[in-house]
């Protein structure tokens, strides 16, 4: 029997990015990579330094899911990974060269034509040459064909040959099970119609505000911060951190007013300093020491995140909530958030809260989390060390460039 994918040797059109070979740690291309159990993968260079400024005694953690292991994993070449970033990096190169010209394919050795070549001219896929709209009319078409098909075939008898484990087909089993064919296919017609004039609707409708004038009605509400939101519970204690430049690790860059971090797209040259962090993270300036605090994170523009508090002596190669003087709730982007300190994890459920509200009252040596809607819902609460002055603090994916934390105005 054939196979259904391609034919040996055949091509399939692949579209990757930068960030799809990258290194979390240095944001480059892989080079030499090395995959963790985990499956997450960096430069071996990278990792060997990044583990290495630890220390002995430390957790050999994973920088991407903070998966650790009691001894150093053995870092072997990926030579697959390896092969597909000479790829990229050879066509980024010819790209770069001659904009104009697609990226020559190196055939591998015993392979059949190339796609591209004279012999076998590249072509995309026919569904990929045509629209969403497209491709829902023909199924809506071909279920109408095929209703007419089992209407055609109510009038005919089965031919009934039962074998020896099988009952034979009455007939008004059959007729009944003909009669619901061209039910369910009406049925199905009519969603594929319903799906495809959506989307025109919904694609026109888009285009419109895109198209509007400046004089348009100003933009959609904060779907973040309802309207129906009542005054915050905490609006007494609320206060207006914000990011601390010295400790800015060189992979964030800080907006103007201070209020929201941002992955760079290229390391910052930032002055070296002590109290800078290797990974993604950084701490708010104010440190707390007494009474009772409130503050809120937007993190619906971050795929992997973590936020809470940390002391200013944290370990800046360390990470947020695996030392003994830091605290976090952490959102892994594969649908699970989780309350970490010194390494130990609490999985608090599926569900990803779009604003964070943190309540510290020092006083009790209290550390709360809330989800942050039309009020606040309590997530995870827990006790604190209260020995030094805390402040707040935060981690971002930094694979992912342009992922960011904002610092909301609790609303009074």
């Amino acid at each position: 029997m054939a196979g259904l994918g391609p034919g040996p040797g055949a091509a399939v059109p692949v579209w990757l990015t930068e960030d799809d070979l990258g290194c979390i740690i240095c944001h480059g291309l892989l080079t030499c990579p090395a995959t963790l159990p985990c499956g997450h993968s960096f430069c071996r260079g990278c990792l060997e330094g990044l583990w290495g400024a630890r220390g002995a005694g430390r957790r050999w953690s994973c920088p991407t899911c903070r998966q650790g292991a009691a001894q150093q994993p053995r870092l072997q070449k990926n030579t697959l990974l390896q092969d597909l970033a000479d790829k990229y990096s050879r066509a980024a190169r010819e790209l770069e060269a001659d904009p104009g010209r697609a990226p020559s394919r190196v055939p591998d050795p015993g392979a059949g034509p190339a796609l591209g070549s004279p012999s076998h001219p590249a072509q995309l896929p026919a569904a990929a040459q045509r629209s969403r709209t497209e491709v829902g009319l023909e199924l809506a078409e071909l279920a109408e064909q095929l209703g007419h098909i089992a209407k055609s075939l109510q009038s005919q008898r089965p031919l009934s040959e039962p074998g020896p484990e099988s009952k034979p087909m009455t007939s008004n089993t059959f007729e009944g099970t003909m009669r619901d064919i061209p039910h369910a296919l009406e049925e199905i017609q009519e969603k594929l119609r319903e799906n495809v004039m959506w989307k025109e609707v919904l694609e026109e409708q888009t285009q419109e505000l895109l198209e509007a004038p400046s004089s348009s009605p100003g933009p959609l509400p904060d779907q973040s911060h309802p309207a129906t939101r009542t005054a915050s519970q905490f609006a007494q204690w609320a206060i207006n951190p914000t990011f601390d430049l010295g400790s800015l690790s060189c992979s964030l860059e800080v907006s103007d007013d201070g209020q929201t971090v941002t992955v760079s797209r290229f390391s910052q040259p930032y002055p070296w300093s002590r109290q800078r962090f290797a990974n993604c993270q950084v701490l708010c300036s104010q440190a707390l020491s007494s009474g009772k605090k409130y503050w809120e994170v937007d993190t619906q523009h971050c795929s992997h995140w973590a936020v809470g508090v940390a002391s200013w002596e944290m370990s800046r190669d360390q990470l947020l909530g695996r030392t003994r003087d830091s605290w976090c709730v952490e959102w892994k982007g594969t649908g699970q958030l989780s309350a970490w300190h010194m390494e130990k994890e609490t999985v608090l459920g599926t569900d990803r809260p779009g604003v964070v509200g943190i309540w510290l009252d020092l006083e009790v040596e209290k550390l709360a989390y809330y989800l942050v809607a039309d009020q606040e819902k309590l997530l995870f609460e827990c006790a604190v060390s209260t020995s030094c002055p805390l402040h707040p603090a935060f981690w971002l994916y930094g694979l992912h460039c342009g992922n960011s934390l904002t610092l909301k105005q609790v609303k009074a």
